[in-house]
């Protein structure tokens, strides 16, 4: 199974924009630490957001 083209791209963009990584940096990752990297800027954001 692959995962989704469009997918990785949101992953990407969400990265890259909170952590001013390059995309060669965010595609050297491994998916799983993409995806954790993305799920915990998710909840600081969320956090944040919620603190007002």
């Amino acid at each position: 199974m692959t995962y989704a083209t469009d997918l990785i791209h949101q992953e990407v963009a969400y990265l890259a924009y909170h952590f001013h990584w390059s995309m060669e940096e965010i595609l050297e990752l491994e998916h799983r630490d993409r995806r954790r990297y993305a799920d915990e800027i998710a909840a600081l954001v969320a956090r944040a957001g919620a603190e007002g």
